[in-house]
């Protein structure tokens, strides 16, 4: 529309790009969400420079509204991240002759989740890792994840000595 002739080609192709991101980190989010929200680009803002195209907005189904993503809680936030993360990574394989971003870091962010969205995110890592030959690293003190995920390497400091951590390997 009104927007494009205004947009660099640069920003432009990587505004496509990023739609292909959104769109397969939608398939993500619609189970995490159970369903209820959906990223949508924004192409509305454009800033006093003219550009636009690569912020986001989420589609609550519950309200049938469109918000901001600073409104999301942080475990909204937290798992609105990780589908994107996915839907990267996904976008890279299909488009890379089937190259694999074979691992994946998750550095906390789970003790903002609630249990049952908590179990649903669990639930797709398992996926991930399993169905498409992924190592994932999670890094997170929430005890439940401790019980549930093997192999882990689990990391304390030893109370009695200053700047002494010791390392378990569990396999």
């Amino acid at each position: 529309g009104e927007v494009i002739h205004r947009v660099r080609l640069s920003s432009f192709v990587l505004m496509r790009r990023f739609e292909s991101v959104v769109e397969a980190a939608n398939d993500r989010l619609d189970v995490i969400s159970e369903g209820r929200y959906q990223l949508q680009v924004e192409t509305q803002g454009l800033d006093k420079r003219g550009q636009a195209g690569l912020d986001l907005l989420v589609a609550d189904q519950r309200t049938e509204r469109c918000r901001s993503t600073k409104s999301l809680s942080g475990g909204e936030r937290f798992y609105v991240s990780l589908a994107l993360a996915l839907g990267l990574a996904d976008v890279v394989r299909s488009e890379s002759g089937g190259v694999s971003l074979g691992t994946l870091f998750i550095d906390e962010g789970f003790g903002s989740l609630d249990s049952e969205v908590l179990e649903e995110v669990m639930d797709m890592l398992e996926q991930v890792r399993a169905g498409e030959d992924r190592v994932i690293g999670l890094v997170s003190h929430v005890d439940i994840l401790k019980q549930r995920i093997d192999p882990r390497i689990s990391v304390r400091r030893d109370p009695a000595r200053a700047g002494v951590s010791t390392l378990e390997v569990r396999v």
